[in-house]
């Protein structure tokens, strides 16, 4: 089974998350393929789309919103999953989803939409980013857990290989 794992990134930590998903996949034999959204002008050949976006000020990146968007008659044939990187801190906060998420759920119909804890660099940042963290106080660190990504894609892995259930 290959599972496409779209992930839209700003500073890379977003792609260690979603390199952590694909480790969990591959371990439960399935086969990952990582691509940035902008990569990507159809969508073939694959058994399972896992989606996620880097959140900067509570929203998706652009281009992740966008690939939902333009490839959604696609993705709702296809059992989808949906992740954000963000929260930052123990525990992490802010602990809602990031706002934009719900339409696109409510398009696509994901299976699941998973918010994972993110990292923040202050040295990787411009200056309007650090503007931004320093006004409200976003903690430095990396708050992600490769293992609760790792197993979230051994879950996915487990959720392609179960039987469809049929009506009764």
């Amino acid at each position: 089974m290959n599972v496409l794992i779209v992930v839209a990134t700003r500073h890379g930590s977003t792609l260690g998350l979603a390199q952590e998903i694909g480790i969990g996949l591959a371990n439960a034999g399935l086969t990952a393929e990582i691509r940035g959204p902008e990569e990507l002008d159809r969508i073939d050949d694959v058994d399972g789309v896992v989606v996620g976006s880097a959140v900067y000020a509570g929203q998706w990146l652009g281009a992740a919103k966008s690939f939902v968007e333009r490839f959604a008659p696609e993705l709702r044939q296809l059992p989808v999953w949906l992740f954000s990187s963000g929260p930052l801190g123990d525990p992490p906060m802010p602990a809602e989803d990031p706002a934009g998420v719900a339409p696109l759920v409510a398009l696509i119909e994901p299976r699941e939409h998973r918010v994972f804890a993110g990292r923040l660099a202050r040295s990787d940042l411009g200056l309007v980013e650090k503007v931004v963290v320093a006004a409200v106080h976003a903690p430095d660190g990396d708050f992600r857990d490769r293992a609760a990504a790792r197993g979230w894609g051994r879950e996915i892995a487990a959720a392609l290989h179960a039987p469809l259930a049929v009506p009764g």
